[in-house]
């Protein structure tokens, strides 16, 4: 049997109408369906994300290449984790930072099964592409990329404060 084409699905949502799904709704509805971007919010809400723009995706790819450094030239302690990868925050959220890093600690705390998954936890850093603004929990800055904005922890709506 050859490649079969999956067939298209074309979803417009109405500005006022929110799609609610819970925890459990939210993984299998990511599971099967790997190629979109999906995030919820700690009020269930499901979110999908567009593709980048070429800029935007050149920026993540940096951005995802300076945290890869300092993680190997550090000596690879904890996890580091590209915008693919999905948390689940404290608040219910369950969010893909662009980039992201866990302490080993925290890491080796979870279960396997929970490594599976989308980890119970806030990493403990982040880096946010927001257009002409990186927001990240410890400064990644250069002259390149000026407008940098330092926040630590988890905001209590998730990732994004």
């Amino acid at each position: 049997m050859g490649y079969v084409s999956p067939k298209l699905l074309r979803l417009s949502v109405p500005a006022r109408l929110a799609l609610q799904v819970t925890p459990a709704q939210f993984a299998a509805l990511a599971a099967a369906n790997h190629d979109l971007r999906l995030e919820r919010t700690a009020t269930g809400e499901l979110m999908v994300n567009p593709p980048t723009g070429s800029e935007t995706g050149y920026r993540n790819w940096s951005l995802s290449g300076e945290l890869y450094l300092w993680w190997r030239n550090a000596g690879e302690p904890g996890k580091a984790f590209d915008s693919s990868s999905g948390f689940e925050l404290p608040n219910g959220a369950t969010r893909s930072p662009d980039a992201s890093w866990v302490s080993p600690d925290r890491w080796d705390a979870l279960t396997p099964e929970q490594r599976q998954g989308f980890a119970p936890l806030c990493p403990d850093f982040v880096v946010e592409n927001c257009g002409d603004i990186v927001k990240s929990g410890v400064w990644l800055g250069s002259r390149r990329r000026p407008a940098l904005e330092s926040y630590r922890g988890c905001h209590p709506s998730g990732i994004h404060p």
